[in-house]
């Protein structure tokens, strides 16, 4: 008996080891959420850049805030979280493009009712922290602040942030709510309310008026919502108004809103207050609370959130590469992820433009149809964003078409920028039939595409009666005259001239661009006069070009061109850029722009200006300014840019784009705080984020998949094995593999292309050959493949 008990023992002892082994195996490899790093490229960032507690397009956005309630008095400023700053002032729940709102803080000892400056955190309640105590990646946050001795964890749902305090032990711990101040790019607060509803149940609301609101819609406001659970009853409630004594109260009104719940801890003492979030209500607020996480704990909060990002991550899987390679490729995946979030309840209540409420209907599960998100413009998308959405996260795309639809049912036109259905044009122009013309195109379809042509057709054409937020105020004059004059102005940023615009050049080569992508999507529904009118306006481009300098020149009322031209002159007819970068902006018509520079001429010239522009990290070098590339010859921290390294593939030389891209991926993007994005420049909701992550698959299309058609270039992938997991909803393959042989370093050059065993020597691939699946193999090598061209 006692032989066969050992035996038993051995055997299970054994086994345990052969488990703890194959689970050791299994959890060699790290999970994709241990490569991000939300911390990179957050110095001089925007507000809803640091939220790393968060799910993909979540609406709760937790992240630490540092200066947020500095203020933003244009509406765009880096204020939020910066890597440099050593004091946190709070943590606040909704980071959004115009919105930001309800700050949490847990506070031990003496109550004071501010939070203090970064250079005195000691006059307020804002706390020191070390940075080695510090971690965050996608979907958790934790910190310990030094004053308070106090760890502080976040994580969060779709609609449900989480917050959990470590205490140590005291008799005055406090749960500071300040929700009546404004943060980040929420601008003034027009009213707040906070109330202790029982012992464990907090509510209220603040009611915000962003400066982008004031400029294009100044009658309405956003407004957010919440409804918090505490994990055990407080001891005693304060409020009071910041700067001002707190008094024993259980609700408090107006701007300066703050409550305390006190509390007795012991040591180690954890408090969670799950947070349910809306934009709509108190009630939908309760709703989503309800829905999403009245059961659910912390730790199976955080658990499922890295779980939701290492599914969405996992579509994207790379393979060799440096560590530091892939730490910057699942970083500015993060990101693209992370930015237009969630602004619909779980019940498809949504905020509409006129500031009522509205119902997404149901869907056939009896959930709503589709999800609606805030967004920030789509400008430059379509070399990033929309391309990556429409590869690896085609539903997202549909949604965010489907919610720019909502608006324009509402109100008679596409928005440029929403924030809670309301107009924040960030730039005042308008890529949103771009956006949907390529959506419909790639073959994401089940939105209703007649209404969404009808938007996008007025969109490029009708310029009478616009209202300021939907941007291109300067679109008849474009339609009327062939080009959009320049105008002189003091105002960058508003410019309500119908004539004209300060930006009258930039606008030209936009709307040709974005005319050429909706004459597409025309030639598909068969409508063969629009798509003759659109296909005209798409050349209008051509009414810039200045053939004795060969390059794009403004154009004033008279039809002259602009005198005493500097071709270097930025903000001068070209939105954040000069007349050397935006030359290279007809990406829909490439071949016709160098033929008219000359091949040669137009090799040497793009060369030329990468190999100068890498003495300034391909931007403003170490300028930390979101602008500090725009008078650059070239500058990868704005969107007008990139698509210019991919021109290459157009030009007769594929090898330079391979050489140059993979040399930005390499020098312009870093993996810290300072230099991440360039150095301080704006990331924009995941922008450069995206454009790292199709260059590092090695498929860009400078096009935008706005062709009927449309085609990726191929380029020089950074890691040996890419697979793509495909939506079969949307796309008929299960996965795409790109394999590049022999990749390193130093091996930069496609020497042979090989598609679903098929050898070519065209640097292009149908989008439909991608998403239908299969292998695109490469071998790279140290030396260029000159035979290589766009075409066999």
């Amino acid at each position: 008996m006692l032989q066969k008990t050992v035996g038993h023992i051995f055997l299970l002892t054994i086994i345990a080891q052969l488990l703890s082994c194959a689970n050791l195996k299994e959890t060699s490899s790290p999970r994709l959420s241990e490569y991000v790093s939300p911390n990179i490229g957050s110095v001089h960032s925007r507000w809803f850049f640091y939220t790393p507690a968060a799910v993909p397009f979540g609406m709760a956005k937790l992240g630490a805030s540092t200066n947020g309630s500095y203020g933003n008095k244009q509406g765009w400023e880096a204020v939020g979280y910066e890597d440099i700053h050593s004091s946190i002032e709070g943590f606040p729940i909704f980071h959004e493009f115009q919105v930001g709102g309800v700050m949490l803080m847990p506070v031990v000892g003496e109550l004071k009712t501010t939070p203090g400056t970064l250079e005195h955190p000691e006059n307020g309640y804002r706390s020191p922290f070390k940075k080695e105590n510090e971690h965050a990646t996608s979907g958790f946050y934790s910190v310990v602040l030094d004053k308070y001795n106090t760890k502080v964890e976040l994580t969060a749902t779709d609609r449900v942030g989480f917050q959990r305090y470590t205490f140590p032990k005291s008799d005055q711990s406090y749960i500071l709510f300040d929700i009546g101040t404004q943060l980040g790019e929420s601008g003034a607060i027009r009213d707040a309310y906070i109330k202790m509803v029982d012992e464990t149940t907090i509510e209220g609301y603040v009611i915000t008026k962003p400066e982008y609101v004031k400029k294009y819609q100044p009658d309405a406001e956003v407004n957010m919502y919440f409804y918090a659970k505490l994990s055990r009853p407080a001891t005693e409630v304060k409020v009071f108004k910041r700067g001002e004594q707190p008094v024993s109260q259980k609700t408090i009104k107006g701007v300066g809103a703050c409550m305390a719940v006190v509390y007795k801890t012991s040591a180690d003492e954890q408090i969670t207050v799950k947070i349910g979030q809306s934009y709509t209500s108190i009630e939908n607020a309760k709703l989503n609370y309800n829905t999403e996480a009245l059961k659910m704990d912390f730790n199976t909060a955080k658990r499922e959130a890295l779980g939701r990002w290492n599914e969405a991550l996992g579509r994207v899987k790379a393979e060799g590469g440096t560590h530091n390679d892939k730490v910057k490729f699942y970083t500015g995946l993060y990101h693209a992820l992370l930015g237009r979030g969630l602004a619909s309840d779980v019940n498809g209540a949504y905020p509409k433009n006129d500031g009522t409420v509205g119902h997404i209907p149901p869907g056939q599960n009896k959930r709503p149809a589709y999800n609606y998100y805030n967004s920030d413009a789509i400008w430059g998308g379509s070399w990033n964003l929309t391309q990556l959405w429409a590869l690896a996260y085609p539903e997202y795309y549909s949604d965010w078409v489907q919610s720019q639809l909502l608006v324009y049912k509402e109100t008679g036109w596409l928005g440029d920028g929403i924030a809670n259905s309301k107009y924040v044009s960030g730039v005042g122009t308008n890529f949103t039939s771009l956006a949907i013309a390529a959506a419909y195109n790639c073959g994401i379809r089940d939105f209703d595409y007649k209404l969404g042509y009808e938007a996008a057709f007025k969109n490029e054409t009708e310029g009478k009666g616009r209202p300021a937020g939907a941007g291109k105020l300067d679109v008849g004059s474009f339609v009327k005259r062939g080009y959009c004059p320049y105008i002189p102005s003091d105002d960058y940023f508003i410019t309500k001239q119908e004539e004209g615009s300060v930006f009258g050049a930039s606008h030209t080569l936009e709307y040709s661009y974005s005319s050429y992508a909706v004459a597409q999507f025309a030639k598909h529904l068969g409508k063969e006069n629009d798509y003759k009118l659109l296909s005209k306006m798409a050349s209008n481009w051509e009414n810039l070009f200045d053939p004795q300098s060969r390059l794009m020149r403004p154009r004033t009322t008279d039809g002259n061109f602009l005198k005493n031209f500097k071709p270097l002159a930025a903000w001068e007819g070209f939105q954040e850029g000069n007349a050397i970068q935006y030359t290279f902006y007809v990406p829909h018509e490439p071949q016709k722009l160098i033929s008219k520079i000359g091949q040669e001429s137009f090799n040497n010239r793009l060369d030329s200006i990468f190999i100068l522009s890498q003495n300034d990290t391909f931007g403003g070098g170490k300028t930390v300014n979101a602008f500090a590339g725009v008078h650059a010859l070239y500058n990868h921290g704005n969107q007008p840019n990139l698509h210019i390294s991919w021109l290459f593939n157009f030009s007769g030389k594929p090898y330079l784009t391979q050489k140059w891209v993979r040399t930005i991926c390499n020098e312009f993007y870093g993996t810290e705080g300072l230099h991440g994005y360039g150095y301080g420049q704006d990331e924009d909701q995941g922008q450069l984020g995206a454009w790292y992550v199709m260059a590092g698959m090695g498929l860009f299309d400078v096009k935008g998949l706005t062709q009927i058609n449309p085609e990726f270039q191929i380029g020089s992938p950074l890691f040996s094995r890419i697979e793509i997991k495909l939506n079969k909803k949307y796309h008929k393959g299960d996965k795409f593999v790109i394999e590049a042989e022999n990749n390193s370093p130093g091996n930069i050059y496609v020497q042979s292309i090989n598609n679903n065993g098929k050898e070519q020597n065209s640097v292009s691939i149908p989008f439909a050959d991608v998403v239908k699946g299969g292998k695109l193999k490469l071998k790279m090598g140290n030396k260029p493949n000159t035979n290589l061209k766009l075409q066999d």
